[in-house]
């Protein structure tokens, strides 16, 4: 995180601004149209309504998340896998919740620009001359909306260095205009301030008919809470928390503002009218549309930059296959996956045809957000348990609480899945990928035999010194998973003295540690041999793509800075001296293939035939380890998990007669 970014300052606060609130922001494009609908307008849902948005951004956004969630940050990252990496080690299977949450929040990102963007362009609806121009769900309102988004992710490839220093005026300008237009509109109907009084939600939810599954509308307030603890690494804590205090401000402001024009404006119905645009004076509303639009490309730009920390998190966790991931500009922690993001483009593109228009979209908006907030809650209970340690009737309290009302978000948006059978599609799908690279990484790994290195160090020198075998290089590098570093896998060994031996000066046996901090880059060095046999191990923070090739000619570069490497040639030396890696190092990658000599039940056959298919669709070992320039040798090895013991292969005998 930006040392700058720890202590509350002015520009750090408009960062938080442009970077933390445009998802949760943007919600009065839609969120009250959405409460309201197609129902008859009166006092007991105008009133119930808008307290059921106040005190659920109280609730779920300022108490869950901005007071008590923002404390479980990993050396000041947020999100589910940084709590996740905080809290694996108490309970082996909260990997379960913290794929669903992850899952499921990236498969919100096919919804959000869709609905916030459509919302904003709709709006011009309202402009004289555009009326029978800009119509909900018509084919040019349409292209328009998807030009936009197209654009977006276009952009993407290139960083948002440049434009990302708008974000925080555009929204500061945003949440002034907001505020101003909610707050003249209550003080034509001051009343509507009674509104703060619980009990007029409680009113709406037990009396109203089929008042409980208003939730599933009143739920659209909070979604970008979620979002918001993802991006803590981006902004730091105290900046967000007192930025907060504006943005909470201004969106009240704006809601009880929409209700109060609901109730002075004496319409029976909204009839197609977006109470957000109607508190908007006409001489006012293209430039407000205008800025609108650009809030919610802010929104969705900081939803598709989460999606991609979320999955290279989710990579570096082995959550996820291995994928190309780039770094378009010099910005710490601003990268860019191309798969990722055309699989975003696609899904909100489809998204966008196949609903059409905003109002379709309310209905479907939420469901993901509410597990991905489960999820959380199920997290933080052990961060609170083990981490905190605050006492049992406490965190037990507030668990409760947060279950409680979350549940009740949950039951209420389940009864809108018929209209959302897309996004299942779309989120079992990601929730699957996840399972089976977790589960199929712990099969495969159970399988890894070691040795004991130090057995092997003499025959491990006497062929570095066999002149009679032809040299395979000068130095010879291994990836291995040994976490202890008088271990190694014995099929390193098979690689190095099976068929023909790999003679070489220098034998590297490289370690990767990924730790529970996001951006550790540390290693250590371990001569086994004396210019022999070398372990190297890196740690790395689960936010740090591994760039072996490059990492390790550092390391040489270093040694022989130091004195601690003598190279085997000497014209080598002065090279390396110059930061030039000229030796001869060779890296050997070994990979495993399923072979058909096993017998194992249906779920491990499914697991691991799952997982070897996606195998061969992620990245290579060799772009994962940023091996690319290196000197690479591949070796295939078949995995036997289950041998066949019994083969019912029967003899028969042929007599002569």
């Amino acid at each position: 995180m930006n040392p700058n970014l720890k202590k509350i300052t002015s520009a750090g606060l408009l960062i938080t601004l442009g970077i933390i609130f445009g998802d949760i922001g943007t919600s009065p494009l839609y969120v009250f149209s959405a409460i309201i609908g197609k129902r008859v307008i009166t006092d007991q849902l105008v009133y119930g309504g808008i307290s059921c948005v106040f005190w659920t951004l109280t609730l779920q956004t300022t108490f869950k998340y901005i007071l008590l969630t923002l404390q479980a940050d990993n050396k000041g990252e947020g999100g589910i896998f940084s709590l996740y990496a905080i809290v694996w080690r108490y309970r082996h299977w909260l990997y379960f919740p913290a794929a669903l949450g992850a899952a499921t929040l990236l498969a919100d990102g096919i919804i959000t620009p869709p609905i916030s963007v459509s919302s904003a362009i709709e709006g011009l609806n309202g402009v004289h001359g555009l009326e029978n121009i800009i119509v909900p769900g018509n084919a040019l309102t349409i292209g328009i909306i998807v030009g936009i988004i197209s654009l977006l992710f276009f952009f993407q490839q290139f960083g948002t260095k440049v434009i990302g220093s708008f974000f925080g005026p555009i929204m500061l300008v945003w949440f002034i205009m907001i505020m101003i237009l909610g707050i003249v509109q209550v003080t034509y109907y001051p009343h509507i301030l009674s509104a703060f009084n619980p009990y007029y939600a409680y009113d709406l939810l037990s009396h109203y008919p089929k008042g409980f599954w208003l939730l599933g509308s009143v739920f659209l307030c909070t979604t970008g809470a979620e979002a918001l603890y993802s991006d803590l690494g981006h902004c730091g804590r105290k900046n967000i928390q007192v930025s907060w205090i504006f943005v909470k401000i201004a969106l009240v402001a704006n809601y009880f503002g929409q209700a109060a024009w609901l109730l002075k404006s004496g319409k029976t119905t909204l009839d197609g009218i977006n109470p957000f645009y109607a508190i908007i004076p006409h001489a006012y509303l293209l430039p407000s549309i205008v800025v609108a639009t650009l809030a919610t490309i802010i929104a969705s730009q900081a939803l598709i930059s989460g999606s991609f920390t979320l999955i290279s998190e989710a990579v570096n966790m082995n959550f996820w296959p291995r994928i190309t991931i780039k770094f378009p500009t010099n910005v710490r922690g601003q990268i860019y996956i191309p798969s990722i993001n055309w699989i975003l483009w696609i899904g909100c593109v489809v998204m966008m045809l196949y609903f059409k228009e905003s109002s379709a979209m309310e209905a479907a908006y939420g469901f993901s957000i509410t597990i991905a907030m489960l999820m959380t809650t199920m997290l933080m209970f052990y961060y609170m348990k083990f981490i905190k340690k605050w006492a049992a009737p406490v965190f037990i309290l507030i668990v409760t609480i947060f279950l409680a009302v979350e549940i009740s978000f949950f039951i209420a948006n389940v009864a809108k899945i018929k209209q959302r059978w897309m996004f299942l599609i779309f989120e079992i799908m990601l929730v699957f990928i996840m399972y089976i690279w977790y589960k199929a990484r712990k099969i495969t790994n159970r399988f890894l035999n070691f040795e004991t290195i130090n057995a092997f160090v003499p025959a491990l020198h006497n062929l570095s010194v066999n002149l009679n075998e032809p040299k395979y290089a000068t130095h010879l590098v291994y990836l291995t998973k040994a976490n202890n570093s008088k271990s190694i896998e014995k099929r390193i060994l098979e690689s190095i003295f099976s068929k023909r031996p790999k003679r070489a000066d220098v034998y590297w046996f490289v370690h990767i540690d990924r730790t529970d901090e996001p951006y550790t880059m540390e290693y250590s060095v371990e001569e086994i041999e004396h210019d022999k046999i070398i372990r190297i191990e890196f740690r790395l923070g689960f936010r740090i793509q591994p760039r072996i090739n490059l990492f390790l000619k550092k390391v040489m570069q270093e040694m022989v800075e130091h004195h601690e490497l003598e190279v085997g040639t000497n014209h080598e030396a002065p090279l390396l001296n110059k930061h030039n890696i000229s030796a001869d190092v060779r890296y050997v990658l070994i990979q495993k293939f399923l072979s058909i000599e096993n017998e194992f039940s249906f779920e491990d056959s499914f697991i691991l035939n799952s997982y070897f298919a996606i195998l061969n669709l992620g990245q290579s070992d060799k772009k994962a380890f940023g091996l690319e320039m290196g000197d690479i040798a591949i070796e295939r090895i078949p995995l036997v998990v289950s041998p066949v013991i019994n083969v019912p292969l029967k003899r028969i005998d042929h007599h002569k007669e």
